[in-house]
């Protein structure tokens, strides 16, 4: 999987981050402090994916982008049920609070579980989209 990963500054599990993407075989797209000659302000670098400081304002500038449903996760429990409850597409990681064992967890847990079929799960994503959109359900 191509996989796009953005930080703002290239401390913490920045560098594990894209090291342990690469060792699950992906192939790492790197932007913001990651790539040479990118802006690494937090709002720049979490246009393309989502990685700073806190994890916050990553969260925050990525959901911005239409279509990207970014979840801030500190933990495994947190990540599973962004991707299963919400069909998050992005991931959103504190470079401070996200120690290398804990990012491996997270990372299990993100890519192990998918977007639920539950009618009501699907509904309340499809109200984001209609969110986004600026439709209104009747």
């Amino acid at each position: 999987m191509r996989i796009s990963v953005a930080a703002d500054e290239r401390v913490g599990v920045a560098d594990a981050l894209v090291a342990e993407l690469r060792r699950r075989g992906h192939e790492v797209v790197p932007h913001g402090a990651l790539a040479d000659g990118e802006r690494d302000d937090w709002a720049w670098a979490s246009e393309a994916a989502a990685c700073c400081w806190t994890g916050t304002g990553a969260s925050i500038a990525a959901n911005k982008v239409p279509g990207v449903r970014s979840a801030l996760c500190g933990d495994a429990a947190t990540a599973a049920g962004a991707r299963r409850w919400n069909d998050a597409n992005a991931l959103a990681l504190s470079l401070r609070a996200t120690s290398e064992p804990e990012l491996v967890e997270i990372l299990d847990a993100w890519f192990g579980a998918g977007p639920s079929e539950d009618e009501d799960d699907r509904a309340n994503v499809g109200h984001i989209a209609e969110m986004d959109s600026g439709a209104r359900a009747t």
